[in-house]
């Protein structure tokens, strides 16, 4: 059982992006998110109008676009300001403060300029979450720590989940949450994201192991988040729908 809804997590938030992602998952009735691991702009566009409406949340992998050009960030800007959808970018920063402070505002993709929320490893200490604040904080945007993975003989376990946990709560202006498999903290300001969502549990050939819509909530979890079982799908728009019913149902289900 939760001990706030999301419209009332909203009200806690002091960063700015985290308030309005559980504003609009309460708003839209999703705590879904695609997570869009495709090659093409045109497929990535596409993607996003399409499953604008189902989502609270389009994740992209920039950088894996064969075909990128700036028009495609600000048009993936326009659709998820039509359908009010946030936008994060899976770019996983783990670098020093220095380093990724450039990698987050400049280079081929201004990620900075274009991406709600960023989420980045904690290998290199506290430095890279300053780093990246110095970016995006007068901004308004969102970090994600990544505290655990779904894939299979993960080192993201048990002290430096812990680590993840103590760097965040330093930093609750800027650090939004986590990428993680479990509810992690006490804070009802953080939001929890957990990938590697199918409609039935199991693991791929290398190593990604699935959860359920309603496991993953059960757990504690805020967000699914879904990839392949949606955009590899005969019918995405359709397959969206079930999850986002199955994520809120288990959502709705938790408060009670």
């Amino acid at each position: 059982m939760r001990d706030l809804s999301y419209k009332k997590r909203a009200d806690i938030c002091k960063n700015p992006t985290a308030k309005k992602l559980f504003a609009l998952m309460e708003q839209k009735q999703t705590n879904l998110s695609v997570a869009a691991d495709v090659t093409s702009s045109h497929d990535l566009l596409e993607l996003a109008d399409m499953l604008g409406p189902e989502i609270c949340i389009f994740k992209t992998h920039i950088d894996i676009l064969d075909d990128f050009t700036p028009k495609v960030t600000k048009e993936l800007r326009r659709l998820a300001d039509k359908h009010n959808f946030l936008i994060f970018e899976d770019r996983k920063f783990a670098d020093i403060g220095n380093t990724v402070s450039h990698q987050y505002r400049g280079g081929v993709y201004k990620i900075a300029d274009w991406a709600d929320i960023i989420n980045a490893h904690i290998i290199p200490g506290p430095g890279i979450i300053a780093g990246l604040k110095e970016i995006g904080g007068p901004k308004g945007t969102g970090l994600l720590l990544l505290a655990e993975m779904s894939s299979s003989g993960t080192l993201a376990k048990s002290s430096y989940t812990d680590a993840a946990i103590q760097m965040a709560e330093s930093s609750p202006d800027f650090v939004i949450g986590f990428i993680c498999l479990r509810k992690l903290s006490d804070n009802p300001a953080f939001v929890y994201m957990t990938p590697g969502v199918q409609l039935s549990a199991g693991k791929d050939s290398l190593g990604q192991q699935y959860q359920t819509p309603e496991s993953v909530i059960h757990a504690g979890s805020d967000v699914i988040i879904v990839g392949r079982g949606i955009y590899g799908a005969k019918d995405p728009k359709s397959e969206a729908k079930l999850y986002q019913n199955a994520g809120w149902q288990a959502y709705v289900n938790s408060l009670t």
